[in-house]
């Protein structure tokens, strides 16, 4: 399932790329591509799970890789399995609130396709109040924080929870300014 979850995420990735790098120059379509890759691929795949293992469990960063080199069982103190099941409520938080943030935004904006109308227009009208999906977003939090995680996670899961929606804000902050900014650089070349 993560498999078949991970090329259809990369093909829809793939055309949106395609239409951002179709209207860069070629030095800033090799760059988007090499760094992109870079990041995606080493960065998100290799080096953040080790970080987030190795701060997590107050590691250096030679003894995490040390550790996921030796493996490890999830349920024997010292390991890798077992440093990364007890990192699971935070790494589920981060990732959870960006995953939502991102679904939030997408759904609560007004579009010209809709697929299912009568439940897109409604909520179109209700994303016209600009923050909903942060409040959104942050409810379910201190729900799932307070309703679903241990009691000695709850303060881990709510802390990561609101990173990940810093995170997600902003890189969407940052992802508008860029787009206005090349908008008006190309505006200005026409």
């Amino acid at each position: 399932v993560l498999c078949v979850l991970e090329i259809s995420l990369s093909f829809d990735n793939a055309v949106v790329n395609a239409t951002i790098l179709r209207k860069m120059s070629l030095f800033w379509q090799r760059l988007f591509l090499t760094v992109g890759i870079l990041i995606a691929v080493v960065g998100m795949r290799m080096v953040f799970p080790l970080l987030i293992v190795g701060v997590t469990a107050n590691l250096n960063p030679a003894e995490a890789i040390r550790l996921a080199l030796e493996k490890g069982d999830p349920h024997t103190p010292g390991t890798y399995g077992y440093l990364m099941a007890d990192a699971h409520p935070s790494i589920a938080a981060f990732g959870g609130m960006f995953l939502l943030m991102l679904f939030l935004t997408f759904i609560f904006e007004a579009r010209d396709v809709h697929w299912l109308a009568w439940l897109e227009r409604p909520l179109a009208r209700v994303g016209r109040l600009e923050q909903l999906p942060v409040v959104v977003s942050l409810v379910a939090l201190a729900i799932a924080g307070y309703g679903f995680a241990a009691e000695d996670k709850i303060g881990t899961v709510l802390l990561s929870g609101i990173l990940g929606v810093v995170a997600y804000v902003s890189v969407n902050s940052l992802g508008k300014l860029f787009a206005q900014d090349f908008g008006e650089r190309n505006a200005g070349q026409a």
